[in-house]
């Protein structure tokens, strides 16, 4: 009697101990795991970070309840190729995670595009600018969602040559996302007739003074100064060339890739006139503003949405949806099934509205080329656009044909 229940007392203890494990292990099995992977504390961090943080939240937020668990985390990438893929395999190889969700700066998008392939992850891209994600570069596990530099210099490059701008000067940040920037911006100045007379690159990241390339963009005589930068690169180059008085001699100033924190922290005064592209405004409709209210609470105080955090909260809910359509086993097991599930489902949001996705990894959805308000005619906070033209998705992105993805059939 005394050995029987000893062995009972003992046989219970260990299955009481195991509980907790099996009960884990249950819950890791199906949980899917969401990785931000952005810049927190550097040149882009308004554009992304933070607020791109929370609409990923919030996509997770309104697809809970749906029979699995759904984890967010995120970390920094310093705007660093090694920082980015190092994360990124360590996500991959020790915390479980299933999707990367961004990379930010080109260069870490593409050496992190590399890591998700190798590893049969999922990898939705939503602020990185390079064109490349869809071309050379393209993935079976890779979905390029909110806008590339092909979009932008089509939308921005070819209408400035249209209306007289036929000269451009390139002032360039030296890293993959400038260097697609310019090509695809040059590309559409020379066909529309227009002539590129020069261009300078500047260090990235770590360059603060603009004046001696300026000097240099104002001394080509060229009648359009293209901004091939962002974050705070373009907001130190609009102010010192305010400051120089250079558009005060007839230079236009064409800001290849201005967000709307750009603009807020420039203020109306300086950016009114400027004419930028983006896919998302936050008053553009119904469905805009409903997505704005829902998510307004978790912002930081002073930074408005832009494209890159619309564009991380939807590319997380389609990526969900699909996870939800295959099951969350067949999701974990392969990245490339998920991705490919992705591209046959259609795309709906209230940021970017009803789109899709090709072979090529691209998603489409219109592009939006706006004009910054003056201050007399903004009625309030963060009323800052106003929609001169709005592209097609299947017009605003580059050709498929054209993209040389080893993906794309014929």
């Amino acid at each position: 009697m005394t050995d029987i229940n000893r062995r009972t007392v003992l046989a219970a203890g260990a299955g009481m101990g195991a509980l907790p494990f099996t009960r884990a292990r249950a819950q890791a099995a199906n949980t899917i795991k969401i990785a931000l992977l952005c810049d927190f504390s550097g040149t882009y961090r308004d554009v992304t970070g933070p607020n791109e943080l929370a609409c990923v939240r919030q996509a997770a937020a309104e697809f809970a309840n749906r029979g699995f668990n759904i984890e967010v985390v995120y970390a920094d990438n310093q705007n660093r190729a090694d920082v980015g893929s190092n994360i990124t395999r360590t996500w991959f190889d020790t915390g479980g995670v299933d999707c990367i969700v961004d990379g930010g700066a080109s260069s870490v998008a593409l050496a992190v595009n590399d890591v998700v392939r190798e590893k049969n992850k999922v990898y939705v891209n939503s602020s990185s600018a390079t064109s490349d994600l869809t071309g050379r570069a393209c993935s079976p596990n890779l979905v390029h969602w909110t806008y590339d530099t092909y979009m932008l210099a089509k939308s921005t490059g070819g209408a400035t040559v249209r209306a007289g701008g036929d000269s451009w000067y390139f002032i360039t940040a030296d890293y993959a996302f400038g260097h697609a920037l310019e090509r695809d911006t040059a590309n559409f100045v020379r066909q529309a007739g227009g002539r590129v007379l020069g261009q300078v690159r500047t260090p990235f990241p770590g360059t603060t003074d603009f004046s001696s390339f300026l000097v240099q963009a104002q001394a080509s005589r060229a009648k359009v100064i293209g901004l091939a930068n962002a974050g705070s690169d373009t907001i130190n180059c609009i102010k010192q060339a305010s400051e120089f008085g250079i558009t005060r001699r007839g230079i236009k100033l064409a800001s290849l890739l201005m967000f709307m924190p750009d603009v807020h922290s420039l203020g109306l005064e300086q950016t009114q006139g400027l004419i930028c592209t983006e896919t998302f405004y936050w008053d553009l409709n119904d469905r805009t503003r409903a997505f704005t209210r829902r998510v307004a609470g978790q912002l930081q105080p002073n930074v408005p949405l832009c494209m890159n955090h619309a564009g991380g909260y939807a590319s997380v809910l389609h990526y969900l949806k699909a996870v939800a359509d295959m099951g969350v086993p067949q999701a974990k097991a392969n990245g490339a099934e998920v991705v490919a599930r992705m591209k046959a489902m259609p795309c709906d949001d209230d940021c970017f509205g009803p789109g899709s996705i090709r072979q090529d990894g691209r998603k489409l959805h219109p592009a939006y080329l706006f004009e910054v308000k003056s201050p007399s005619e903004s009625r309030g906070r963060f009323d800052y656009y106003k929609v001169l033209q709005t592209t097609g998705g299947d017009e605003a992105f580059r050709p498929m044909a054209e993209g040389n993805c080893s993906l794309v059939r014929s």
